[in-house]
C-alpha cells in the first residue's frame, strides 16, 4: 500500500505557514498610531481654542466700548474742582475722552464719547487749554468743553507787533507783554492765575535767553541789546496757546519755543546764507519791511534797504524812530528825527540793533530775496498804502508831491 504525503497530511501545517506570511515587527510599528503624538495634538487644539476665546472676548469688549453696548462708568454730578486740560492738534474725540479720563474729569472714555454723539460741536473743539470740572458726567463735560468761555490761554500776535504797548489815536494797543499777561489769566477754583506784565517784563529783561527758548543763532545779538528789547522780533505772528497758572519763565518759553519752530519752518537761519548778512540782521531787515510797506511792496522795500546799505547811505526810516516812541505812525517831524539813539536811522548808518517788531513769513522771505531793482527811495503815495519807488532824488521829490496830492500823508 502506497502512501502520499498529502494524504497523510504530514506537511499541512508547514504549507499553511508558507501561505500565511507573518507580519514583521517593523511593519507593525509603522502602522500603529503613536499614543504620545495624539495627546500632544489634542493639547495643541485645546490651547488654540483658549487663545481664540480670549481674542474673541477682548474684541467683543472693545466692540462694546466703541458701540456703547453694555454698561460704562459715568459720574452723575455737576462736577467738583476745576482743572486745566490741553487739547492738542489733530486729536480725535476719543483722544480728548482719554485726556479727560486721565485728568479725572469723566469716569470713563465711553461716558464722554456717548454724550458727544448728540452734540456735533465737539468735532469743532480747537487745540488749546480748557478749564473743566473734575467728576463731571459725560454730558456735562461735553457742555463744558464746547462753551467758548472754557477756553483759556490764547493770544494772537500780528505782523509788526511790539513787546511794549503803543499809542494809537486816543487809545492804547496792547503789546506782546500785555497780551501774554492777559492770556495767563484764568479763574481756577476761585483763584486768579494772572501774571502781572511787570513780572513778565522782568523775566524778558534778565532771564537766560537760551533757556527761554531763543534760537541759538539769535542769542549773541539779542544778548547785546538793551534789556527791554532783547526779545523783540523773536515772537513771530501767529496764534499761541499758553497754560494759565504757569510761571513767567514757562509762559515766555511756550511762546519763544513755538516761534523758533516757525522760524525754522521758514528756513531760518539758512535763508540768510546768500544775503551777505547774518540771520539776525535779515530778521531786523524783515521787521523794517513789515513796518514800512504793505505786502505787495515788501520785495521793493527790501531792495531799497539793500541798495542803501550797499551805498553806505542812511536808511532814514521813520518806523525806526517811532519804534522807540511806542507809536505806529510812519511819518515823523523834525523834532522826532533829532532825537539821538541807536534806532534813529536818520542819524546813524546801518541797521538798528534789533528788530522793531514781529516780522511775518512774507516779510522774512522778501528780506532774504529782495526784488531786483535800482531804487534808493520810496514814499507811500496812495491811500491804500501803496508806495512809489525812485532811483534818483528828483524822482523821489516828484513821488512825494504825488503822495500829497493823493492825500496819502
Amino acid at each position: 500500500m502506497t502512501y502520499h504525503d498529502d494524504d497523510l497530511d504530514l506537511f499541512a501545517d508547514e504549507a499553511r505557514t508558507e501561505r500565511v506570511r507573518p507580519v514583521r515587527r517593523t511593519e507593525a510599528k509603522r502602522h500603529a498610531p503613536p499614543p504620545r503624538k495624539k495627546k500632544r495634538r489634542v493639547g495643541l487644539w485645546l490651547g488654540m481654542v483658549v487663545v481664540l476665546a480670549l481674542i474673541a472676548g477682548g474684541g467683543y469688549y472693545g466692540y462694546k466700548q466703541l458701540t456703547g453696548i453694555g454698561d460704562y462708568d459715568d459720574y452723575t454730578g455737576q462736577g467738583t474742582e476745576d482743572v486745566v486740560i490741553q487739547v492738542k492738534g489733530g486729536e480725535s474725540t476719543g483722544d480728548i475722552a482719554t485726556t479727560l479720563t486721565d485728568a479725572g474729569v469723566v469716569a470713563s472714555t465711553r461716558a464722554f464719547i456717548t454724550a458727544s454723539e448728540s452734540n456735533a460741536k465737539v468735532r469743532g473743539v480747537q487745540p488749546g487749554y480748557y478749564v473743566m470740572k473734575k467728576k463731571s458726567s459725560g454730558a456735562k463735560a461735553v457742555d463744558q468743553i464746547v462753551d467758548p468761555k472754557a477756553r483759556v490761554g490764547q493770544l494772537e500776535v500780528r505782523g509788526g507787533a511790539q513787546l511794549q504797548n503803543i499809542a494809537q489815536g486816543n487809545g492804547v494797543v496792547d503789546g506782546i507783554i500785555a497780551k501774554l499777561a492777559k492770556a495767563s489769566c484764568a479763574e481756577i477754583n476761585g483763584k486768579s492765575t494772572c501774571v502781572a506784565p511787570e513780572q513778565l517784563a522782568e523775566v524778558a529783561n534778565t532771564a537766560d535767553l537760551a533757556k527761554l527758548g531763543v534760537p541759538e543763532w539769535a542769542v549773541p545779538s539779542a544778548a547785546k541789546a538793551e534789556p527791554q528789547r532783547r526779545l523783540e522780533g523773536l515772537i513771530v505772528p501767529g496764534v499761541y496757546d499758553v497754560k494759565p497758572g504757569s510761571p513767567p519763565e514757562d509762559l515766555w518759553k511756550q511762546l519763544l519755543t513755538e516761534s523758533a519752530e516757525q522760524l525754522q519752518a521758514w528756513n531760518m537761519p539758512t535763508i540768510a546764507d546768500d544775503t551777505g548778512y547774518t540771520p539776525y540782521e535779515v530778521l531786523v531787515m524783515a521787521s523794517l519791511v513789515e513796518k514800512e510797506a504793505i505786502t505787495n511792496d515788501f520785495g521793493k522795500v527790501s531792495r531799497v534797504t539793500y541798495n542803501r546799505l550797499h551805498e553806505g547811505m542812511r536808511l532814514e526810516y521813520d518806523s525806526t524812530i517811532n519804534y522807540v516812541l511806542d507809536r505806529p505812525e510812519i511819518t515823523t517831524n523834525e523834532s522826532d528825527r533829532e532825537k539821538v539813539g541807536p534806532y534813529n536811522t536818520y542819524d546813524n548808518t546801518g541797521l538798528p540793533p534789533t528788530p522793531i517788531g514781529s516780522p511775518s513769513g512774507e516779510a522774512l522771505k522778501a528780506a532774504a530775496a529782495p526784488e531786483p531793482g535800482t531804487w534808493l527811495y520810496f514814499v507811500k503815495c496812495e491811500k491804500n498804502g501803496t508806495s512809489c519807488f525812485a532811483t534818483t532824488h528828483e524822482e523821489h521829490l516828484a513821488n512825494r508831491a504825488r503822495a500829497q496830492e493823493n492825500g496819502a500823508y
